[in-house]
């Protein structure tokens, strides 16, 4: 497995660091499981740097794996060891809405000290991720995340279940994370991006065979980084996004990746015995391969790569009676945005930026004290987004997944964050069955700090 550094640090291979396993006494075994936020130092770079440190879940970056049956019920204690409040979110997950880890909508943000017990029922499938949604752009930049992989009934035959965790770090000279949360040129642009990219294999493989088959779980978890990202020796489908699975496999060419969004692959090693299968980042300055695994020995060649089995999610067959909305993002550099409702208050951009504030919704910068849609239990709604900006925006909806229209009036796969490229217009629909006060944000955690937030409320 190999990372690369953009600027002045060099491209070396790292040794992940994993915290070790504590065994528990026999009467603490019936007790709830815990993820304690916590400092922690991992290897990031070689060993001539310092180790890095983190926030992480049990100290740990990623986190924990949770790995769960359809079906089986996930409960967890938040233990909050860190300096400042915290939360976690359950990314992708239609669940009750009290355990949607949304601090000020959902629950109240867990305090140094604190805890804060979620327990719901997983009822689909798929590659998800769970993450701090306090102050997410420092928490999540510092390590404070993990993966959850729910397995089908029936999941597909493969040698290798792999998980693909890409994060994009900012590292100081000495390997410390760069502190500049706040920069006004990040969150007035394209985000916090960084100068190190990060992959970790979930498990780790240190070979694989010719025509071995593979089911990879890409999971950008970057603050803010677009990934895109190739396969090089290896040949096969796309089975799911964000979790949901395609009723046809989709063949893979060059894969875009918003930060929060996931892609299952189920992929047959092509690559010849002492070479590598590789999995690569596209950067400015060049191809990257950040997952690198060496062929040795080969075996039969699989047939064809069916479906993965369909998750229990209504999937629209028309937006007839659907009620629509618009949602026009606007603001940022380069953008035409002069003044915005702040708070109740009138702001012109300068005032704006001053409060560390840059996108709107709609004509309004934050949270708005009315939802952007009030909806009944099972309505269908369409929402119009527009966007009016100079930049890119990965559009996440909390508590449900949502379909795009598409102009010939289909409807796109399940997703639960859309990727948006600058002056996009796209449309989105779903159906309202997850009751309570669900979140929608860019994804692109500068911009949701700084004013790219809204909500709805589903009765």
């Amino acid at each position: 497995m190999t990372d690369h550094m953009n600027t002045r640090l060099t491209r070396r291979s790292f040794v992940a660091s994993a915290a070790a396993a504590t065994l528990l006494p026999v009467t603490a075994r019936a007790s709830v499981p815990t993820l304690t936020a916590r400092p922690g130092q991992i290897r990031l770079l070689p060993d001539e740097y310092p180790e890095t440190e983190v926030w992480g879940f049990d100290g740990q970056v990623p986190g924990p794996l949770i790995r769960l049956r359809q079906g089986q019920a996930l409960t967890r204690k938040l233990v909050n060891q860190l300096p400042t409040p915290t939360s976690i979110h359950w990314h992708g997950l239609r669940l009750p809405n009290a355990m949607d880890g949304v601090p000020g909508m959902t629950q109240d943000a867990v305090q140094t000290g604190g805890d804060f017990t979620y327990s719901f029922t997983p009822p689909d499938a798929g590659t998800y991720w769970y993450h701090s949604h306090h102050q997410s752009t420092e928490q999540v930049a510092r390590g404070l995340y993990g993966v959850l992989i729910v397995d089908e009934t029936e999941p597909p035959d493969v040698d290798h279940d792999l998980t693909m965790v890409l994060d994009d770090w900012r590292l100081t000279q000495d390997g410390k994370t760069s502190e500049d949360f706040d920069r006004p040129h990040d969150w007035t642009h394209a985000g916090r991006l960084g100068n190190f990219i990060h992959a970790v294999s979930v498990p780790q493989v240190t070979t694989v065979r010719k025509n071995a088959r593979l089911r990879l779980r890409l999971i950008n978890v970057a603050t803010d980084r677009i990934m895109e990202i190739s396969l090089i020796g290896l040949e096969g489908k796309i089975v799911a996004f964000d979790g949901m699975p395609l009723l046809q496999p989709q063949t893979p060419e060059r894969l875009f990746m918003g930060p929060a969004q996931r892609v299952d692959l189920v992929v047959d090693v092509t690559a010849d015995e002492g070479e590598d299968a590789l999995i690569a980042s596209h950067e400015r300055d060049g191809v990257f391969a950040i997952v690198e695994m060496p062929v040795s020995g080969s075996s039969t060649r699989r047939g064809n790569i069916p479906a993965l089995p369909d998750n229990p999610h209504h999937r629209l067959t028309t937006v007839k009676d659907a009620r629509k909305v618009p949602l026009k993002m606007e603001g940022g550099a380069m953008g035409g945005l002069r003044e915005a409702t702040f708070k109740g208050q009138r702001l012109s951009i300068q005032e704006m930026v001053q409060l560390g504030q840059a996108w709107a919704f709609n004509g309004v910068i934050g949270m708005p004290d009315e939802p952007l849609l009030r909806a009944s239990t099972g309505e269908t709604v369409m929402i119009e987004m527009v966007n009016d900006t100079a930049f890119a925006h990965a559009m996440h909806l909390h508590g449900q997944h949502f379909q795009e229209v598409l102009e010939d009036g289909s409807f796109g796969p399940l997703r639960d964050t859309l990727l948006m490229a600058r002056a996009e217009t796209r449309t989105i629909a779903f159906r309202a069955d997850a009751p309570g006060k669900w979140l929608l944000h860019c994804h692109m955690l500068s911009h949701a700090a700084a004013g790219m937030r809204t909500w709805l409320h589903v009765t």
